[in-house]
């Protein structure tokens, strides 16, 4: 009977005289649940954070919706109480909020497209031009985006001053008040929202475009295709996860648009022809003392935003899309 040695050199030497070799130590098969609760424990951190930031406050939004909650009630001379839905049904009863819903999704929708369209146009124009002047965009688009709402409102309200604005002189407009009409009022607040959102569009696709490899686009570029048809045929495509999120990203911000009506406009325009639904909540939370209908309206443009979302992230499953 011969011993087969256990050192590795014995061991090599068993396998070329044909002995056994050593069997190798199996590694231990992953539980079922461990592997689902993995990446759960990596998120915990940030759904700690989260939470703790927005469960209290949205839970109170909702709570103070369906009270009587107005001056007397935050002075403590009338007791508070439980109206249900009633808030709600008085809402929806109210012609202004349909009024400004409408006007709120039709604003968005433009700010959204036209932010869209620029920070990807820009965003390719960034892979055209040399160092320098993409620099130099860069540094522009940075500059604009880390400029306050506030500031950035008033200086587009100089700019299309009747009076003494550069924009009217240059455009031969005399003394032509952009705030005055509705639509030219939404209109100057529309590139206010654009000039400091686009930034964000534009640095995320351009990162996308880089990504993508040059050996597609030049056999694209072989082909015949002109600009237009790479973009929609072959480089929207690719960055569709990408193009979902500063969509999705854009649509939240552009619908609670606030601070950049009320500056521009005077708190919502001529007999309120300019209010948004933020704007609106504001007015009746805050100028009328009815803090349960602004509560209501903030539950309303909650639930509004997470349809859109979850309707246009099943879309894109339908469609095939990993996100």
């Amino acid at each position: 009977m011969t011993l087969v040695p256990t050192s590795p050199a014995g061991t090599a030497r068993s396998r070329v005289r044909g002995g056994p070799a050593a069997p190798r130590p199996r590694a231990r098969p992953r539980s079922r649940g461990a592997a689902a609760w993995t990446p759960w424990l990596y998120l915990a951190p940030a759904l700690i954070v989260l939470g703790a930031l927005l469960v209290y406050p949205v839970g109170q939004l909702g709570l103070i919706s369906l009270l009587e909650y107005t001056q007397a009630q935050v002075s403590g001379g009338e007791p508070t109480s439980f109206r249900g839905v009633g808030n709600y049904a008085e809402l929806f009863a109210d012609a202004q909020f349909w009024q400004v819903l409408l006007a709120t999704v039709g604003f968005a929708t433009a700010c959204v497209v036209s932010t869209l369209a620029v920070g990807c146009a820009l965003a390719v124009l960034l892979t055209r031009v040399r160092a320098v002047p993409r620099l130099a965009l860069m540094l522009a688009a940075l500059g604009a985006w880390a400029t306050p709402a506030v500031t950035g409102s008033t200086v587009w309200l100089l700019l299309f001053d009747p009076d003494f604005g550069p924009v009217n002189r240059v455009l031969g407009l005399g003394d032509h008040s952009w705030t005055y009409g509705r639509y030219s009022a939404f209109f100057l607040v529309l590139l206010e929202v654009v000039w400091c959102s686009f930034p964000f569009v534009m640095v995320t696709v351009y990162a996308g475009i880089r990504a993508v490899p040059s050996e597609v686009l030049e056999a694209a570029a072989l082909d015949g295709a002109s600009q237009w048809r790479i973009w929609r045929s072959v480089l929207a495509p690719m960055l569709r996860p990408i193009l979902v999120v500063v969509t999705i990203q854009s649509i939240i911000w552009d619908f609670k648009v606030f601070t950049q009506i009320y500056v521009m406009t005077g708190g919502g325009g001529i007999a309120g022809q300019n209010l948004v639904l933020n704007v609106y909540a504001y007015q009746k939370a805050f100028a009328a003392s009815e803090y349960s209908l602004g509560s209501a309206i903030g539950v309303v443009m909650l639930l509004i935003l997470l349809a859109i979302t979850l309707v246009y992230l099943r879309l894109l499953r339908g469609q095939g899309e990993e996100l």
